[in-house]
């Protein structure tokens, strides 16, 4: 925030980052919290350097865990700080939890979000559940040993499904959506000649399809950013823990961390999602009127 913060290049690369990095000292309870408080209640910029630079190594850790998604490791991490940098200007040292842990999943949320915006896979009309399911396929996939490519046997179907709390046929058509990454110049089998794009049928959509779904993308994301600011700081902890995360923060979790009751966390939640809800709705009609004519679509159901 005072100082311009470490970059990963083409010319450093991850290795020389990550040295760089583990060069910023790791801050004591007390120590942090003295810094907390100067950028809290004086705006000391250097103060909130040292709060970024301290917890730089906790977004590369995080960062890892999204290189599945064959996106730059330099912008995934970069979008990580920006969720950090956040987290630092909304930190209150006075509720008594350090800053890794409520930092974590401002970071976690920044990162998400760039990774659904490059993937184009999960609309914002999708289902928190959906998410949870784009954000952790691979890892249930992992745990019940189904690493083979291709579609996924019933039986890993049904497992998936249970486990991760969505739809048999959702894990049907994520799973081949996010089996796209691999490589159209294998070999179709080990011994024999060919390719997979060799087999590829164009039936894409046409340009002008693609523009209009393009454009109520953005028009969506748009209104979901700025619906986020008719939330207060609690209100938009609690809702980006609970309906953005991928591993949702318990009731009781958020309950000790703003010291009021879990039945009294929900309702927030509630009234959270209720108010974005509204203002995605009212944000996308807006974009919507003052945007450029398109070509007509016919409607889909329950859209």
């Amino acid at each position: 925030m005072a100082a311009a913060l470490p970059m990963i290049s083409a010319e450093s690369g991850l290795s020389r980052y990550l040295a760089e990095i583990r060069r910023f000292p790791m801050l004591e309870p007390q120590e942090e919290y003295m810094l907390a408080k100067s950028w809290r209640e004086h705006g000391d910029r250097d103060a909130a350097h040292r709060l970024v630079t301290s917890h730089l190594r906790l977004v590369a850790k995080i960062a890892m865990g999204y290189r599945g998604y064959g996106l730059p490791i330099g912008e995934v991490i970069s979008e990580g700080n920006v969720g950090l940098m956040q987290a630092v200007k909304r930190f209150e040292p006075e509720k008594g939890f350090r800053l890794a842990t409520y930092a974590m999943w401002w970071i976690r949320a920044s990162i998400q979000e760039y990774v659904l915006r490059s993937w184009s896979l999960v609309k914002m009309g999708t289902t928190a559940n959906q998410k949870k399911l784009f954000f952790n396929l691979r890892k249930a996939k992992s745990q019940i040993s189904a690493l083979e490519e291709g579609d996924l046997r019933p039986e890993q179907v049904a497992t998936i499904a249970t486990k991760l709390g969505v739809t048999q046929q959702d894990v049907i058509d994520m799973n081949r959506r996010m089996s796209g990454d691999a490589s159209l110049n294998a070999p179709l089998r080990q011994e024999g000649e060919g390719e997979w794009q060799d087999w590829l049928v164009d039936d894409s959509s046409s340009q002008e399809a693609l523009l209009v779904d393009r454009e109520e993308s953005d028009n969506r994301l748009a209104a979901l950013r700025s619906a986020l600011g008719v939330l207060n700081d609690r209100e938009r902890r609690i809702f980006e823990a609970r309906r953005l995360a991928d591993e949702p923060v318990t009731l009781e979790q958020l309950s000790e961390e703003f010291s009021i009751s879990r039945e009294r966390v929900r309702q927030i939640e509630v009234r959270a999602f209720e108010k974005v809800q509204a203002a995605v709705r009212a944000g996308v009609a807006r974009l919507e009127t003052i945007a450029p004519v398109k070509p007509q679509i016919e409607e889909r159901p329950g859209a």
